[in-house]
């Protein structure tokens, strides 16, 4: 893939460097010289210009490329990268940083955002999904709100222990993906069964999440738990 990512700050470098590893094609744009720290990520292209400009955009060759970051350490920057990827650009997937978690109502379709990463939301998200059995945690959305990556650990009552993944009337619009078990990742076929402690990993839309969590964990009358 093509990714162009606006912001060379720590931030954009950590996932400039992530991905040049998987072998993409990495461009990185900053206006600050101080942030053309090429050494860093030798392997990436580096552009000295302002991302919010439309020539800067069209000299980074936005219209052929598969997924823009705006990782700056503006809100404001990343909206409006984001909005230009999308609208003068057409860039498939648009992925933007929130910093202050008071924006994050606005990192949605309408400003080009595709995919909305708040690191506040995901770190209280996983502190949840540490400490939480038999309650339905949100862990990611996806394309602002039409689907979610859910986790539920399986608490040992439930009755679905023991069945197999194929014997299970799971809700429509719900997927199991990945399931942990004793530390490892499994990928679950139609006969892997269910155990109590595993934890399972859904993509769900948001209308189906509390008829998830009815069926793997049906003492637990609470709302599915909200990354907060």
């Amino acid at each position: 893939m093509r990714v162009v990512i606006a912001g060379a700050g720590n931030v954009g470098q950590s996932i400039a460097s992530e991905l040049v590893e998987n072998h993409h094609e990495i461009l990185l744009i900053d206006r600050d010289p101080a942030a053309m720290k090429v050494e860093v990520v030798p392997h990436a292209e580096w552009l000295l210009a302002d991302a919010c400009e439309l020539s800067t955009l069209d000299e980074a060759a936005l219209h052929r490329c598969d997924v823009v970051i705006a990782a700056t350490g503006d809100d404001k920057v990343n909206l409006v990268v984001s909005l230009l990827a999308k609208t003068e650009f057409g860039v498939p997937r648009v992925v933007a940083r929130v910093n202050h978690p008071k924006n994050e109502w606005m990192f949605n379709e309408s400003w080009g955002v595709d995919v909305a990463v708040s690191t506040p939301r995901i770190m209280a998200a996983l502190v949840e999904e540490a400490v939480s059995v038999g309650d339905l945690v949100r862990l990611f959305t996806f394309r602002q709100g039409e689907a979610n990556l859910v986790e539920l650990t399986l608490p040992e009552d439930s009755t679905t222990i023991g069945r197999r993944v194929q014997d299970v009337s799971w809700p429509p619009d719900t997927t199991l993906v990945t399931i942990v078990r004793s530390g490892r990742v499994l990928v679950p076929t139609g006969d892997t069964p269910l155990e109590g402690h595993d934890e399972l990993l859904f993509v769900a839309i948001p209308e189906r999440e509390k008829e998830l969590q009815e069926l793997l964990s049906p003492h637990e009358t609470q709302p599915p738990t909200e990354d907060r």
